[in-house]
């Protein structure tokens, strides 16, 4: 089991309140995702379920029992950093058997559960070297392994991809994603890049200067944001935001609309502009077109092969049905 309920949980440091009062529930099994900016709060959230810092107020229940007052150690919970914290004198094996020896564990049901982690983790060939002689991407596996032993309830992920360059972190979104599917248990993950949110969580929780701004599936935040906020975080590239004029023949203060959702002609369409910056990336072309009023520039998803170049003349016109409309507060209008 793994089920986490967060009842008005409040965090401050002194007089700052970094955290307001909040509640959140994790579903038994769910891949749940923190994203935001960085220094929004997802980080001593997640810190404050691990039992690494201490609440101020509010009760904290993993599978229904009250934990807000135990320590780490007896939350059943398995964190995995940012830094890989291995010992480099010792063997992936060793590594992967501390916290079992800490714990006093037969030494059979030990070596049961490393084989078993091992396997899981494409590790069983390395378990006789010394993380130095392991690339950055092993060496995540192992601080893993290290957690996977252990059998918790819930896994929590700081931050632990960070380290790691463009091409290993793909390859360790996709190998964190099927572990979490063979081994069914709830993960929460805390993260500042919405690529990692999008392609990795069962649900995403969005949050701003401690608040949480939405809650839903991928899909959900991608198709319905709460607010401008959301809008502008989720999505790659961010979605379009435009005042003014445009804005106002919708009925709303701001209108959004995502570069996919833009369709781009020589000849005609609502806007005019101009093309600068061209991000060529093989299947799709990233346009910069500047002289949109209320936003400039605006960002347009085109295919690869679009045959446009800097300082040529362009028209947009948005797919109607994909506009999102923001009030004065900078909310969601149905």
């Amino acid at each position: 089991m793994g089920r986490i309920q967060l009842k008005q949980v409040q965090k401050k440091f002194g007089d700052v309140e970094v955290i307001p009062p909040l509640d959140l529930e994790i579903e038994d099994g769910e891949f749940v995702v923190f994203v935001g900016p960085s220094g929004c709060g997802k980080s001593t959230l997640l810190r404050l379920i691990a039992g690494l810092e201490d609440t101020s107020s509010g009760i904290i229940e993993i599978d229904g029992a009250d934990a807000t007052a135990l320590p780490p150690a007896r939350r059943g919970l398995a964190m995995v950093f940012q830094s890989y914290a291995l010992y480099p004198h010792m063997s992936v094996r060793k590594n992967i058997a501390f916290p079992m020896k800490m714990a006093k564990m037969p030494i059979e049901e030990q070596n049961r559960r490393i084989e078993s982690a091992a396997k899981a983790l494409n590790l069983t060939d390395y378990l006789d070297r010394r993380p130095g002689q392991l690339s950055g991407g092993q060496r995540q596996r192992v601080a893993i392994g290290r957690a996977i032993v252990r059998e918790p309830a819930a896994f929590l992920f700081d931050e632990p991809l960070s380290n790691l360059d463009a091409a290993l972190r793909v390859g360790m979104r996709m190998e964190i994603s099927e572990l979490h599917k063979k081994l069914e248990t709830t993960m929460i993950y805390v993260t500042h890049d919405q690529v990692e949110a999008m392609t990795m969580a069962d649900k995403i929780v969005v949050l701003q200067a401690g608040v949480i701004e939405q809650v839903g599936s991928p899909l959900e935040l991608y198709r319905a944001p709460r607010n401008k906020f959301v809008a502008s975080f989720i999505g790659s590239p961010k979605m379009n935001l435009i005042e003014g004029a445009d804005a106002a023949k919708h009925d709303a203060q701001t209108i959004g609309i995502r570069p996919e959702h833009i369709d781009i002609s020589r000849t005609e369409g609502t806007w005019k502009g101009t093309v600068g910056v061209a991000e060529h990336l093989g299947s799709d072309t990233f346009m910069h077109i500047h002289g949109i009023p209320g936003c400039d520039p605006m960002t347009v998803r085109a295919g690869g092969e679009v045959s446009v170049g800097h300082g040529d003349t362009v028209y947009l016109t948005p797919q109607t049905q994909h506009i999102h409309r923001f009030d004065e507060q900078g909310l969601r209008i149905a």
